[in-house]
């Protein structure tokens, strides 16, 4: 049986609960072969191009509440990062290199030369080894919501009850097979209590958990993203630029902004 060449379903945006009145008229779910992967893309709106990076363990329906707004001013794309939600899903590249990479090749079928960026949680590291390597694409870069190792300090292994359940699934997360097994059939428990945690006082609504614990059930490899970082090349840009001011992606792009204001 031979996938869509269309998204549709869970995962697409014909498929996704609770959008934004009008969020179909001005968005589309479309797959983009990258050459080595099947990307799957949400795009809509007019202007410029600005690239979404969600974090763990979201889908580009992170972002649905903020696109229509963006889309008044940018061509936005929203993607499904390697090994989640529709996307493809192979077995191996899920170092931030690869991911960034995956991201270029994505905006080059897009036909976006330069584009701006923003990344959250663990796309905060794979948008700013993009804006390192990658310099002469990134016009613009906004990060947020992450330690970025090499810089930020990991976290001490015992910590408060409200931190502890907020954070120790970066740990469990880099055990090599056993999280697979304890997860598997029990989603709902173990993504519930993540949503449940790191929303803190402003909880998600049940729809959109229930969505997201739904595409997760799917078939997929764990969350590699999260097993790479402690050792990811990346972390040697981050200390290059601590050291280099020059070298931070994230300052340069800091200076160019200031064109755009």
């Amino acid at each position: 049986m031979t996938s869509p060449s269309t998204p549709e379903g869970p995962g697409s945006v014909c498929g996704a609960p609770n959008l934004p009145a009008g969020f179909t008229g001005t968005f589309a779910s479309r797959y983009v072969d990258t050459g080595e992967l099947r990307l799957h893309a949400v795009t809509g709106g007019d202007g410029p191009p600005l690239l979404l990076v969600h974090g763990w363990p979201q889908t580009w329906y992170q972002f649905r509440l903020i696109m229509p707004g963006l889309a008044r001013d940018f061509s936005v794309v929203a993607v499904d990062q390697r090994g989640i939600g529709l996307s493809d899903k192979p077995p191996g590249g899920y170092d931030t290199a690869t991911l960034a990479s995956d991201l270029v090749k994505l905006m080059d079928a897009l036909g976006h030369p330069r584009f701006a960026l923003y990344g959250t949680d663990v796309g905060m590291p794979i948008a700013y080894a993009l804006a390192a390597d990658h310099r002469d694409r990134v016009d613009r870069l906004v990060v947020s919501e992450a330690p970025l190792p090499g810089i930020s300090p990991s976290p001490p292994l015992f910590l408060p009850p409200p931190l502890n359940a907020m954070l120790w699934h970066l740990a469990f997360n880099q055990l090599p097979k056993i999280n697979e097994q304890l997860v598997t059939g029990r989603e709902d428990i173990f993504f519930g209590a993540e949503f449940d945690a790191s929303a803190g006082t402003r909880k998600l609504p049940d729809g959109a958990v229930k969505y997201y614990i739904d595409t997760l059930k799917r078939p997929r490899p764990p969350a590699r993203q999260l097993r790479v970082l402690p050792r990811d090349p990346h972390d040697q840009r981050a200390e290059r630029a601590a050291q280099d001011p020059a070298a931070d992606p994230a300052r340069a792009r800091h200076r160019r902004s200031r064109k755009f204001r």
